[in-house]
């Protein structure tokens, strides 16, 4: 773990700052639009535009790394986002921050594209799932990071938006000075969306709820919070608590993954969350919303994984590259589409609908693979990849390093079971 750190440090720095500027201007305009009265129905436009840009940047950037390389498109997309984050409380009209929110949400993918190409290319076979779990525990650090920034100047003002607008300036530094370019992509076999839906059902389906589960939590959380009255210390540390409970669950249940059906764990971990999300109706009050908002993103952000992990399970090797850009797609159509419901149901539910959707999806997700264990005998055991975290904020890069993980793992055991044999 220190060789890899000693590696990639100045890559890793470079990517909390990202995420501290992505983290806080995300949980910043739910707040400020609030003061600008934007209506909900605005904000959850404003806030799905961010992953329709997401969707597209993750299509497109690898395509300009391609033709210009990774130094200049990092630097071209990363200086643009630094002008966004300035640009937004400087016209603050509806309009304006939906195409500001496409643009920004394009270039945070290019940039995630270009850095993980990075870093996928400094690590080792060895090393290379440290560096995975480095690179998560990073993003998830500056996000919960950002909420802790957000209590140091008046949303009202200029000063919260300048602050990541300089985070984002000054990751320029280590990452350009520190790195290599890597070789261009490789091309990878076409898998169509029927194909993974035949070899993987639970797979497309649920990367599709996931995706509306992460941009309601990623987007809405602090609109709900200021529909619901708190303070920005309370959106905060409610935010705060979704992106903890995510990072903290994903050994555990990553652990757990490997020792059992995995379609059972995901059934288990979507009614914990449902559980979760009912909580704050029944019982309203301020903690008991932080407490299930943990609840909530320490099963949501695993399960991201799990559904990965149960996909490769269905797949041979050579399909797994391919089968990654189509349950990206998957899962942004489904982001795109998140804020919009949730914001639909808080306009006719009130505050609650947030948690409401929350409940509705996971709920969903745990009756469909409940259905699926009556549908197909579960892969044994021992012939499953292992569990690799990745977050959904990850990039068809970094899934196919997760994916090599779980490859490289899988025949590690494998040569350790026949030497084993042998030697009996």
């Amino acid at each position: 773990m220190l060789d890899t750190l000693n590696r990639a440090w100045a890559l890793l720095l470079g990517m909390f700052l990202l995420m501290v500027g992505n983290g806080l201007q995300g949980t910043l305009l739910g707040v400020r639009g609030a003061i600008e009265g934007f209506t909900t129905l605005e904000m959850s436009l404003v806030m799905s535009a961010y992953f329709a840009g997401f969707l597209g940047g993750s299509q497109i950037a690898p395509e300009l790394i391609r033709r210009v390389g990774h130094v200049r498109v990092f630097a071209a997309l990363a200086s643009f986002i630094s002008a966004v984050l300035i640009l937004y409380p400087t016209i603050t009209n509806p309009a304006v921050w939906i195409l500001l929110r496409v643009a920004i949400g394009f270039c945070f993918s290019g940039v995630y594209v270009t850095a993980e190409s990075w870093l996928n290319h400094a690590a080792s076979n060895e090393n290379r799932g440290q560096a995975l779990s480095l690179y998560m525990i990073v993003q998830m650090g500056g996000i919960v990071s950002a909420q802790g920034v957000l209590l140091m100047g008046d949303p009202s003002g200029f000063i919260l938006f300048i602050i990541p607008s300089v985070l984002v300036s000054i990751s320029f530094a280590p990452i350009l000075l520190s790195v290599q370019p890597t070789p261009v992509f490789d091309t990878t076999k076409p898998m169509s969306l029927g194909a993974l839906f035949r070899n993987s059902p639970l797979g497309v389906v649920g990367m599709f709820l996931m995706g509306g589960v992460f941009s309601a939590l990623f987007g809405m959380a602090s609109v709900y919070g200021s529909e619901a009255g708190m303070s920005v210390g309370q959106i905060s540390l409610f935010v705060a608590a979704i992106y903890l409970g995510g990072l903290i669950c994903q050994a555990p249940i990553g652990y757990i993954s490997d020792r059992m059906d995995r379609r059972q764990l995901v059934v288990w971990a979507a009614l914990t969350a449902l559980a979760a999300s009912l909580l704050p109706m029944v019982l309203p009050g301020y903690w008991v919303a932080v407490t299930a908002g943990f609840i909530i993103g320490g099963m949501s952000n695993p399960l991201y994984a799990l559904i990965i992990a149960h996909t490769n399970d269905y797949l041979d090797f050579d399909d797994m590259a391919a089968a990654s850009g189509r349950l990206m797609f998957v899962n942004g159509v489904g982001a795109v589409a998140g804020p919009l419901i949730a914001g639909g149901l808080m306009g006719r539910f009130g505050p609650a609908g947030f948690f409401v959707y929350l409940a509705v999806l996971m709920a969903s997700l745990a009756g469909y693979a409940v259905w699926r264990t009556t549908q197909r005998a579960a892969t044994p055991v021992e012939d499953t990849l292992s569990y690799a975290p990745i977050l959904p904020t990850a990039t068809p890069v970094a899934m196919e390093v997760a994916q090599e993980v779980a490859i490289e793992t899988a025949q590690e055991d494998d040569e350790a079971t026949g030497d084993n044999a042998a030697a009996v």
